[in-house]
């Protein structure tokens, strides 16, 4: 029989962020008697404007700090007698962890470690320690490095979130499941590897309640547009190049972040303790079909005749060390908590796209600045 763990005070950290926005948002609105603390450093991809909606209510809390201050982590966890964590901070984009590694393991190692030890330390000086305690630590699917494409051509979409038989796998038969060895690539994602070692760690040296989840790729509403979907729709919108890796054959493995923010819901509250949960959706894109989906799906909201900023596509030299393909099994979260995503690509596709045309004072107060030196780094200058 499942455990349903119910907590008072719950640190968030990142969410002020494209994922951890969505988590705030529905454990603010769908548990009035939680404190949900937000905690942020506000680089460039947190913003509290995707929190418009709930800043003001009285279960909730802003708290801008650095993850890696460990006194002031020490602070806050005892200021706010924080019962759980869910732990979303991090740096997350592959290219910018190329150019400079060291930030991405200053904020997803480092950081990591301080919120362990930080929290250790309150939890171990309550007389109950660490009963209905828990630390839920978010990462990623790259940790396990790439999968090859056995099925080039993949199948035709929609896919099955079942993929109950061969024939319903898109490229192909291997998917990362919770035993995968870790292999991770990039900076990014040795980054992130080492933080889930960290949380393993503090669970089999101190008896820490930690939780590990590694999710597919998130898409949906305030995504920062560095990421592919938002920034394509963008350029779509101002006539500017859709830049392509290589030849667009890399395939991933893509999720509706309302349905990730469930399934942080459901296994924070029901996951066993020093257990690993796999998060995707058996939703696999290529690179260049996800990119005419957006293309068709914008081009057709805006007025644009069908296929008219196809022309926008610019290959673009390929990413270093790009791997070609992630898929996630999720069938162990589906048959232990019940968890499956509720929306296919193309629905949540649309819910996305027509959010970010009908939101654009959003994007343009984001697309300015510090993002368009970025923006310029990245392809102007290849």
């Amino acid at each position: 029989m499942l455990t349903y763990i119910r907590m008072r005070n719950i640190l968030i950290t990142g969410g002020a962020g494209f994922i951890g926005s969505h988590v705030v948002r529905l454990f603010v609105n769908k548990y009035p008697d939680y404190h949900i603390i937000n905690l942020d450093k506000l680089t460039y991809a947190g913003n509290l404007a995707n929190l418009k909606d709930i800043e003001n209510k009285p279960n909730y809390t802003f708290v801008k700090a650095d993850i890696v201050d460990l006194d002031e982590i020490r602070r806050i966890t005892r200021e706010y007698q924080i019962d759980g964590i869910i732990h979303l901070a991090a740096e997350s984009h592959v290219d910018r962890s190329i150019k400079d590694p060291f930030t991405f393991a200053r904020t997803n190692v480092m950081g990591t470690l301080a919120l362990l030890q930080a929290v250790k330390e309150y939890w171990d000086s309550l007389p109950e320690k660490y009963e209905g305690k828990r630390f839920y630590h978010i990462s990623t699917d790259e940790v396990y490095g790439a999968l090859e494409l056995t099925h080039p051509e993949g199948v035709p979409a929609p896919f099955t979130t079942k993929a109950s038989s061969e024939d319903e796998m898109a490229y192909g038969t291997e998917f990362f499941l919770e035993t995968t060895k870790y292999n991770p690539h990039s900076p990014y994602s040795a980054s992130k590897a080492s933080s889930d070692h960290f949380v393993r760690a503090y669970h089999d040296t101190y008896g820490m309640p930690t939780i590990v989840t590694n999710c597919s790729n998130n898409y949906g509403p305030y995504q920062f547009p560095e990421k592919l979907i938002p920034l394509f729709i963008n350029n779509i919108r101002h006539g500017k190049p859709l830049p392509v890796y290589g030849k667009g054959d890399n395939v991933r493995d893509w999720l509706f972040v309302e349905d990730h923010a469930r399934a942080i819901d459901l296994i924070f509250h029901k996951g066993k303790i020093a257990d690993t949960y796999n998060i995707g959706g058996f939703n696999e894109w290529k690179n260049i079909d996800i990119i005419k989906v957006i293309i068709k799906t914008v081009d057709r909201l805006l007025g644009n005749p069908e296929g008219y900023s196809e022309k926008l596509i610019t290959f673009v030299t390929d990413r270093l060390g790009h791997d070609m393909r992630y898929a996630i099994d999720s069938r162990k979260l589906q048959s232990e908590l019940g968890w499956e995503p509720s929306l296919q690509f193309e629905e949540g596709i649309e819910k996305t796209v027509r959010w970010y045309l009908d939101n654009q004072e959003w994007m343009d107060n984001i697309t300015t600045g510090e993002y368009e030196k970025y923006y310029d780094y990245m392809y102007k200058n290849r």
